[in-house]
């Protein structure tokens, strides 16, 4: 990391006015048009912005991020030296962002020419660069190879350097367009060596001991099937067996059945009589004596239906989850982003918004196992915010309120059940012998739903009497548990927590 022209700059007025014109690093412009943070949480200075609303922040290693004011970030440099060689060298880098080394030299010095004539129509640059160049001690690499530079900063920028509106939490989008990798490929690649390291015949068990690689080596031989693989499958599902039923054991078992081998069976049996979850998730297995074929048939038909050959079928939430489990919080955070994001959009636009709000409580629970309260309350709210003011809506309200709590937030929280009172208040009165609608609040008085309810306005109260400016806010959430208490059943009344 080096920031010694930044200093130089910082010292001398001469060369920062050079660097704010023509070459777009304006010391006193240092000023986002938004509030603005790091996904990861990590530190953010601005130090620097154009004369088109930009801004350039240094991350924590010293890498230069660029915001435009239009949403769009990426990284340009691994140092402010190594930003303002870029800036300096390619004085209309911003039209070059399309550019990589395999475009070829010839390609990258005519549409680097082109960029710099139309410059030079208005103003100069050449005595400009080869002046801040010399005074700060920058090399001069060809544009080749700057191209080059500022091709690798930006193909970093995700996921450690995703910036995300402070006050809305939505994400910028990428500086770029060039292709990434998918998430399914960045996941999977231990797996794929760990399954190269059990074809060779090595690290059978120092893999199949270990849960997250076991788990990713399956995943890895489920999308690259071979069919020398049985033995080492069969070491594999003995071992899933341990963590009782999960997705990858009826996946293992699966790819084992493929095979079609009746002398798997005893195994498959075995496996499936583990626990009581393994008993009932591994269902339909051929009774002892059953032909190849019977077996084959059988994991045809879950691998048909549950599985496949092919990793972009497979729901988004495995990926973050099994990015997860191998510490690539920073992965799985800014792909769960972005797929809020998306839904968002959807739902702003009012286009299949009723189709996001499964995944909406998918992506809540994600937000909150990484520890992301502030995303996990966006996701919430977007989800409550599409439900209508049935029983759906309550409990979505309910959810709310729990996390607004959980987080920190009680004063939040009691708003929240507020409206879920409010909500409750609207139902239609019973009676008759009328069908009751599956979204109904007819019977909440005497289910689960009116016991968490109270419960939870019990557990708010508690948490805002910590605050002594909440007082207000106890005495309403705690005058509402005990109206809502006595419209309860008998039987519920005596589920509610005391």
């Amino acid at each position: 990391m080096s920031d010694h022209a930044l200093r130089l700059l910082r010292a001398t007025p001469r060369l920062a006015r050079l660097a704010a014109f023509p070459f777009g690093f304006d010391l006193d412009r240092a000023d986002h048009c938004e509030d603005v943070r790091l996904a990861s949480g990590g530190p953010l200075e601005p130090v620097a912005g154009d004369d088109t609303g930009g801004t350039y922040f240094v991350g924590a290693d010293g890498s230069v991020l660029y915001a435009d004011s239009e949403g769009s970030a990426g990284i340009i440099g691994d140092s402010v030296d190594g930003a303002l060689e870029m800036m300096i060298g390619l004085p209309g880098w911003h039209d070059l962002l399309h550019l990589t080394p395999a475009d070829g030299p010839e390609a990258i010095l005519a549409a680097v020419a082109g960029t710099e004539e139309e410059i030079r129509e208005n103003y100069g640059i050449d005595d400009e660069r080869a002046e801040l160049r010399a005074a700060l001690g920058l090399p001069g690499r060809s544009p080749v190879e700057l191209v080059g530079m500022l091709h690798a900063a930006l193909m970093r920028t995700e996921p450690d350097f995703l910036l995300i509106d402070a006050e809305e939490g939505g994400a910028y989008g990428l500086l770029d367009d060039h292709p990434r990798a998918p998430l399914w490929e960045t996941v999977l690649g231990q797996g794929r060596a760990d399954l190269a390291l059990l074809r060779q015949g090595t690290a059978w068990d120092e893999v199949a001991r270990d849960r997250v690689r076991r788990a990713l080596a399956l995943r890895a031989a489920q999308y690259d099937r071979q069919g020398t693989d049985l033995p080492l499958l069969r070491h594999l599902l003995a071992h899933e067996a341990e963590a009782s039923m999960t997705d990858e054991l009826r996946l293992a078992a699966v790819l084992v059945g493929l095979h079609g081998l009746p002398e798997d069976l005893p195994l498959l049996h075995a496996v499936r009589g583990t626990t009581y979850d393994t008993w009932c998730g591994l269902g339909g297995i051929p009774e002892a004596g059953a032909s190849g074929e019977e077996l084959r048939e059988w994991a045809r038909g879950l691998d048909d239906s549950l599985h496949g050959t092919d990793p972009r079928d497979e729901p988004e939430f495995t990926w973050t989850g099994l990015a997860r489990e191998q510490g690539m919080d920073e992965v799985a955070r800014a792909a769960l982003i972005r797929r809020l994001d998306d839904v968002d959009l959807r739902a702003q636009a009012r286009e299949s918004a009723r189709s996001g709000i499964s995944e909406l409580s998918g992506l809540a629970r994600e937000f909150m196992d990484l520890g992301d309260t502030a995303q996990a309350l966006r996701a919430q709210r977007l989800h409550t915010s599409l439900q209508g003011t049935g029983r759906h809506g309550v409990s979505a309200l309910l959810r709310l309120s729990q996390l607004e709590r959980e987080s920190g937030r009680p004063r939040e929280a009691a708003r929240t059940l507020a409206r879920l009172r409010k909500a409750l208040m609207a139902e239609p009165g019973s009676g008759g012998t009328r069908r009751v609608p599956s979204d109904s609040l007819e019977h909440w008085r005497g289910t689960n739903l009116g016991v968490f309810i109270v419960d939870e306005h019990h557990e708010v109260a508690r948490a805002a009497a910590a605050d002594p400016a909440l007082a207000e806010e106890v005495r309403e959430v705690t005058e509402a548990a005990a109206a809502l208490l006595a419209e309860l059943s008998e039987a519920a009344r005596r589920s509610v927590r005391r």
